[in-house]
């Protein structure tokens, strides 16, 4: 019989196996001090001290930009801090309604819809979308975030998963369904941890041959591509041909929360049947008020774009003319793969420890079992110099763990 003093012993034991597998997270305590990213302040067990971190979704360092910090301080000084309640009850500020406007605008689409991460925007969304249509099929790329995975279960609707960027294996799948089925094809545009970008145009077309709708998750280039950032779509000059683009204002634009845009009546069907949006605390206007600069500058700057794309082709470069396993991505990720979850996090440690050089290790779930990797994001605000440092402690660190280079390393 369970006693009730067991259960604590009982959840310890799977946090020791946790350990035992390399996979038990440690959060750093980091203070990003105004203007200074990517140099941040590491809360070390010894005392604090600076690091650089390479490792931040904060893409372009839009956290620390002075008009985003300007936003921010007017939207303080005018009082728009905490939202007060849901969007319905008391929680729709100004603020939100002019970054809805914005980011419509951002992606040529006539709605928007704004939510307090880009978790919770595929959550609701999906589960919507897959659920108010009778026998909805939903078909989803097999490499999708959680987020999206988690909606599509909610919506009860039958699932079909398809090889991850395969055009071949959608189309196979969809000429499998009955024609007067809803169709819903789900997919990101780059995927985060190998640095994959989906044949978005293929997709698109593949889709609408058989009378499906598209949802894309463009969270990880929003910002990062198109003319005025509008993501990989924009960029490809596919953006017109997607349904529904759902972006996350907490990466490259370096605020939080998350947004969907599409036709006026989809939007509108996730904001009324949207339980996760619905019954949520709204975006703090005083966010709202960062990300309107932020994609403000941004939907008009293309110098952080390009010193961006500078620092990620120099680092590709540096690290492969010296054997490490760089794994292919044309993207902006730069994933190295190591393949063992102690080893991975033993690396990062040493970096941190000895180097002052902040990653974090990624392993399983994140990504599957013998495929850990350490995921590099250069960005503009790191310079030559910071990036020597860091290609010569990875190099000495690498061979000190005797970890595999190039011509032994399986392309996961």
């Amino acid at each position: 019989m369970i006693r009730s003093s067991d259960y604590p012993a009982l959840f310890a034991a799977r946090i020791d196996a946790l350990k035992r597998e390399g996979r038990y997270r440690i959060f750093a305590e980091l203070t990003r001090p105004a203007g200074e990213f990517p140099r941040v302040q590491w809360a070390s067990p010894s005392g604090v001290r600076e690091v650089i971190t390479w490792c931040s979704n904060d893409y372009l360092g839009m956290g620390h930009h002075p008009v985003v910090r300007e936003a921010m301080h007017k939207a303080i000084d005018d009082g728009a801090t905490g939202a007060g309640g849901t969007r319905n009850i008391g929680g729709t500020n100004a603020l939100h309604v002019e970054l809805e406007r914005l980011l419509a605008k951002l992606h040529d689409k006539p709605a928007a819809l704004t939510f307090t991460s880009g978790y919770s925007a595929n959550l609701a969304s999906l589960s919507v979308l897959g659920s108010l249509l009778p026998d909805t099929v939903i078909l989803s790329d097999a490499d999708n975030h959680n987020s999206m995975i988690e909606g599509i279960r909610r919506a009860n609707s039958d699932r079909v998963i398809f090889e991850h960027n395969s055009p071949r294996d959608l189309e196979a799948k969809l000429a499998a369904i009955s024609p007067d089925r809803p169709k819903l094809v789900v997919f990101e545009s780059v995927y985060s941890m190998s640095g994959n970008i989906a044949p978005i145009g293929e997709f698109a077309r593949i889709a609408k041959k058989y009378g499906a709708m598209t949802y894309l998750d463009e969270v990880h280039a929003v910002g990062m591509y198109g003319n005025r950032g509008g993501g990989v779509s924009q960029e490809t000059g596919v953006a017109d041909q997607i349904d529904v683009i759902q972006g996350t204002l907490g990466k490259a634009f370096g605020m939080q929360g998350g947004y969907v845009t599409g036709d006026t009546a989809v939007v509108d069907c996730i904001r009324s049947f949207g339980a996760s949006f619905i019954f949520s605390t709204s975006l703090a206007p005083v966010l709202a008020a960062g990300a309107i600069a932020s994609v403000s500058h941004l939907m008009n700057s293309q110098e952080e774009r390009r010193l961006q794309r500078e620092r990620v082709a120099e680092m590709k470069a540096r690290l492969t003319a010296i054997g490490l396993p760089v794994m292919p991505s044309k993207s902006h990720i730069v994933p190295v793969f190591v393949g063992d979850p102690v080893k991975v996090k033993t690396l990062t440690d040493r970096l941190q420890d000895r180097h002052g050089i902040y990653l974090q290790p990624i392993n399983y779930p994140t990504v599957p079992r013998g495929t850990e990797r350490i995921r590099i994001a250069p960005g503009p605000c790191h310079t030559s110099a910071m990036l020597d440092v860091f290609v010569d402690a990875l190099d000495a660190e690498w061979t000190a763990l005797d970890l595999v280079r190039e011509k032994q390393a399986v392309a996961a």
